[in-house]
């Protein structure tokens, strides 16, 4: 089954991640997110293959989010995701997934749950 990674090459978790993959033999499908952000319905999918809610995929630290001053009690998902499709430095990185399961690459070893 293919696998993908949402990578940013400056995040050494998202380096890391990626080396683990190829070491066990993994090429999977590089997309450097913050140049190609996923889509709405993407987002919604690795979602549901995480088992999480938008907010906590978030990235409530980046400069950005703080710029935009979010209230996450009054914001409702589809706004949150919208808003990662528009910023995606507030995703999480890395999310390695395939067509059925996902995991968020930080610690890097949770990389090894999609082998």
């Amino acid at each position: 089954m293919p696998v993908t990674i949402l990578h940013n090459p400056r995040c050494s978790k998202s380096r890391q991640s990626l080396e683990l993959l190829n070491k066990h033999g993994v090429d999977p499908k590089v997309i450097l997110y913050l140049k190609n952000p996923p889509t709405p319905s993407e987002i919604k999918s690795i979602l549901k293959k995480l088992n999480l809610g938008p907010s906590e995929i978030l990235r409530t630290g980046e400069s950005c989010f703080k710029e935009l001053v979010i209230s996450l009690e009054e914001i409702s998902d589809d706004e949150l995701i919208a808003l990662m499709t528009e910023n995606p430095i507030l995703i999480e990185r890395p999310i390695i997934f395939d067509e059925q399961k996902a995991v968020i690459g930080r610690p890097p070893e949770n990389t090894l749950n999609m082998l």
